[in-house]
């Protein structure tokens, strides 16, 4: 009966979407979800209501997709992998190892996880493969599993380690890093960490990274699934390194690996990029005279494309315009801080257009790199035209500034006077850019009679009017009407010291 519940339960691992639909509808049991929370629905109605119908069920569905395969190796076996008869021949062997493996009295050796392929990080150049990746086997049903591994390093490997620079303080160049990832053979895998994850490493607890906290309210912690070091914890020498990683098995396959690598920083791959991926003027014309082209098909024509100089990252006015050779736009970010922010939370995710940007598709433009060069700290955006060529476009606040002082007319200056004698407020004497305040000044005075105040204040006599004040503005110098105003009595004087009919004009 053992043997039979661990045949059904690792065909029912290997079901495809369609399959386990099919098994959960079959039973009465809901078949809608994600295909993890189908497999683990699907386990959990074997482990709990096994039958020899469910059981028959569970074959049918196998032996469709796996006509040849018979047994329960050749359940766990990925396809194209022969099967061990040998291990077939023996019923009672067959029921004792299914018993160990339901009781957790003993742990088999985890086997490698055929065609399971990492994919490649831009911070890590693989050296040497220590640990293939192999499969996390859970030994029982408890919901954390401890899966044991050992690896050697060669003389020649150890001495890598040993004499290898260090790229921060304290940190090599040359690392041994531990990676997990989902065990699915079919395309490449990203590090993906299981739940509850733990690394021992020789009897030590090696750091994991933890969770990032998000900024969006609803949203969990996300942790970065990246490599592990575990070079510090590791024997440099022929002794063998045992490694254990605790895991939440919550119906999941992972498999784990350990490579020795060569560690990068983000000045480096910047140089790289300088040196291997510099898309020339001349294409990047070519490209916007691709864009511009005009389209007989079209009905809107477009004569400009308009590309802003500050890099969306930061803000800032780029210093190294790069971009992704597969994204349709001309906006650029700046290398060096994209580098940068993808070394401590990897993401290569393009700025722009939220694109996959991976390392190998990076580019830097030269065209705007030249056009950087040329602008000033002022200008933040430019327009390429049809013909490859392209404009500063300046800020419309500049220019309204720029427009209204080419229209500013000429105004007469402003001077102000000193305080009055007694303590009065000055006049204020309005003098055009000639200077002929003090001539006006003076053919006042000549005309009222009375003396101009101290400090230049300019006296009005408001009685006047408008004919009088023309004719004694046109004789301010004729004797004659000098003397008459020199006869006339002298005006009345209030309370105050001053002309009781002239006021000072402000």
């Amino acid at each position: 009966m053992a043997a039979e519940l661990v045949e059904a339960m690792n065909m029912v691992k290997s079901f495809r979407v369609s399959d386990l639909q099919t098994l959960l509808s079959s039973m009465g049991r809901s078949k809608s979800g994600l295909k993890q929370d189908l497999v683990g629905r699907a386990l959990k109605l074997v482990q709990t209501e096994y039958s020899p119908e469910l059981l028959k069920n569970v074959r049918q569905l196998y032996e469709s997709r796996f006509p040849k395969s018979t047994g329960w190796l050749a359940a766990r076996r990925p396809e194209g992998v022969p099967v061990v008869y040998s291990n077939l021949n023996s019923s009672s062997n067959l029921t004792s190892r299914g018993a160990d493996y339901l009781n957790g009295i003993s742990k088999p050796l985890p086997a490698p996880a055929a065609e399971v392929k990492l994919v490649p990080l831009p911070f890590y150049h693989t050296l040497d493969t220590l640990l293939s990746p192999t499969e996390l086997i859970a030994h029982n049903n408890e919901k954390l599993q401890d899966s044991p591994h050992m690896f050697e390093l060669t003389p020649k490997q150890a001495d890598q380690i040993r004499n290898a620079g260090e790229i921060r303080p304290g940190i090599g160049s040359i690392q041994v890093v531990l990676r997990i990832c989902y065990t699915d053979s079919i395309g490449v895998q990203e590090d993906q960490y299981p739940p509850n994850i733990a690394v021992k490493v020789n009897q030590s607890y090696c750091h994991v990274p933890g969770y990032y906290p998000s900024n969006k309210p609803g949203v969990e912690p996300r942790r970065p699934c990246r490599p592990v070091n575990i070079t510090p914890w590791l024997h440099l020498s022929s002794v063998p390194n045992r490694i254990t990683v605790t895991w939440g098995n919550f119906g999941k396959r992972y498999s784990v690996a350990v490579y020795l690598v060569r560690v990068f920083t983000a000045a480096d791959l910047f140089n790289q990029l300088k040196l291997c991926s510099v898309e020339s003027a001349e294409r990047c014309r070519e490209r916007i005279q691709d864009k511009l082209r005009f389209d007989p098909e079209s009905e809107i024509a477009t004569t400009g494309l308009r590309v802003s100089l500050i890099c969306p990252l930061v803000k800032m006015r780029l210093g190294v315009p790069c971009r992704v050779l597969t994204c349709a736009h001309l906006q650029c970010f700046d290398a060096v801080f994209f580098l940068q922010m993808n070394e401590k939370k990897p993401t290569w995710t393009c700025p722009v257009c939220d694109k996959p940007a991976p390392y190998e598709l990076l580019t830097i433009d030269g065209l705007l790199s030249e056009i950087l060069k040329e602008t000033t700290e002022d200008i933040e955006e430019i327009e390429y035209l049809t013909d490859g060529s392209w404009r500063p476009i300046r800020d419309e606040k500049e220019r309204d500034r720029e427009r209204e002082r080419s229209n500013t007319p000429e105004y007469p200056v402003v001077d102000i006077c000193i305080p009055e004698a007694n303590g009065h407020s000055p006049a204020h004497s309005s003098t055009s850019l000639t200077g002929k305040s003090s001539s006006s000044s003076a053919g006042m005075a000549g005309i009222t009679g009375a003396a101009v105040p101290q400090g230049g204040g300019t006296v009005v006599d408001l009685t006047l009017d408008s004919s009088s004040e023309e004719e004694g503005g046109g004789a301010g110098g004729d004797s004659e009407d000098t003397e008459d105003s020199a006869d006339s009595p002298n005006p009345k004087r209030g309370r105050y010291n001053y002309d009781k009919d002239l006021v000072t004009a402000y």
